[in-house]
């Protein structure tokens, strides 16, 4: 089955809130994204970026921002094309199921950030446009929130909130280790 990689979101922001403290899940989850990255390339299966631009002058995904730069480790090769997204979902006003969909690609296999925003976002989106989608656990990563009712939710739990929402409904969740050992492009 023609698979893809979608590298989501992978941007400086996010760096540099986790530099000033900002509590989140999955610390070695750029490390899977490194890994994922490397097997993809190393097999020749397509690899997709996918980055957030905010269209608010201020916003920290704004092109202009610095934030807005993807952090080097993902930085894409010249060959991997990228779609820029302006909200969730990186098939929303962007031409990425076309491009999907004239490469034969048929499975997704997703990963970055955040885990319960543009990632999941997206996986949604996929599984309703009837991708294969694969949603790589140890690979993307939350940030605690407090809710309207003042609730305050850690990071792990909204993490693992979001593994059980989708598993078996809208992907199968799996770890990098477990993405690693399906067959690659040419044994399928």
């Amino acid at each position: 089955m023609q698979t893809a990689l979608l590298v989501i979101d992978v941007q400086m922001a996010f760096a540099e809130d986790d530099a000033n403290g900002a509590a989140r899940s999955c610390r070695q989850a750029e490390q899977n994204i490194g890994a994922l990255l490397a097997m993809f390339r190393d097999r020749g299966d397509p690899v997709i970026h996918i980055h957030h631009n905010g269209l608010a002058p201020d916003d920290p995904f704004h092109a202009t921002a610095s934030r807005s730069a993807v952090q080097p480790f993902a930085s894409p090769y010249a060959c991997e094309p990228v779609f820029i997204k302006h909200g969730g979902s990186g098939f929303v006003g962007t031409a990425l199921e076309t491009a999907l969909r004239e490469a034969g690609i048929h499975r997704v296999v997703l990963c970055g950030a955040t885990a319960n925003h543009c990632v999941e976002s997206t996986t949604r989106t996929a599984a309703d446009l009837g991708f294969d989608t694969i949603y790589v656990c140890d690979a993307v990563w939350a940030y605690a929130s407090t809710g309207p009712d003042g609730v305050e939710h850690d990071a792990a739990q909204i993490h693992s909130t979001t593994l059980s929402t989708l598993h078996g409904e809208f992907a199968t969740v799996m770890n990098t280790n477990q993405v690693s050992a399906l067959a690659p492009e040419s044994e399928q």
